[in-house]
């Protein structure tokens, strides 16, 4: 059984974000806690890491992780051609529950998986998985659950269903909101929901002009949802 730090008490916190830290850098999965269900995460950079990650969840590249970031300006070193309206949406609604699909910068050494081009990126609002995240660079975090098992709200519940797979596991405490993060495809002149969520359209409209509805997700050149940190996109 692979160590559980606990980052319950505030005493212990910095040592949890250590081992976090130190098991990402080093090129292995963790556990963590996030504002939504737990998520099992590595170094978005480290492909290999990436591979394994997809493994241990029984899931293809066809569905690629999205990435979690701790710093608000870390979407413009991993993003490119952003759309103005994104700028809004990530100043009114981050760090919480919105994922943004934007396109990736080219030049990054990175493989996510099948992405075409695009990336998914969330800040969450909790404070131990930002504090991770501010050390270790953007990770690719996705539900810490089996493929076609229910998302894990306790640290046990990943702990059964990851097992030896996972290097360190962060208990954070059980998480009480299982309301998904809003997946909005930004690629275009105005955002499209690909997910609905934690965020209502109405909250999204209230601040941009939305593009349509789910009706409009499914077109040849809209990206596929990605199996978030909180919850898969798609149905398993």
């Amino acid at each position: 059984m692979s160590p559980v730090v606990s980052a319950t008490a505030a005493e212990n916190r910095e040592v949890a974000i250590t081992a976090a830290t130190s098991a990402v850098q080093s090129g292995q999965l963790v556990v963590i806690p996030t504002d939504t269900v737990y998520g099992i995460g590595c170094d978005a950079f480290d492909a290999d890491a990436v591979h394994r990650l997809l493994a241990a969840k029984g899931r293809g590249r066809d569905v690629p992780p999205p990435v979690l970031i701790g710093e608000m300006r870390t979407l413009d070193g991993i993003a490119t051609d952003i759309e103005p309206y994104v700028r809004d949406l990530v100043e009114r609604f981050w760090p919480g529950a919105l994922t943004v699909v934007v396109r990736a910068q080219p030049s990054l050494a990175w493989d996510l998986g099948e992405t075409h081009g695009t990336v998914a990126v969330r800040m969450p609002d909790d404070e131990i998985a930002l504090a991770v995240l501010k050390e270790t660079g953007p990770m690719a975090v996705t539900s810490a659950n089996l493929h076609g098992s229910p998302a894990a709200t306790s640290v046990l519940d990943a702990a059964t269903q990851l097992g030896s797979a996972v290097e360190v596991y962060v208990d954070g405490g059980p998480r009480t909101s299982q309301a998904p993060s809003t997946i909005l495809d930004c690629t275009g002149p105005a955002p499209i929901v690909l997910r609905h969520g934690a965020i209502s359209e109405d909250d999204l409209a209230a601040l941009v002009p939305m593009a349509g509805g789910d009706e409009e997700a499914s077109g040849p050149h809209t990206p596929q949802a990605p199996d978030t940190a909180d919850g898969p996109a798609t149905a398993q």
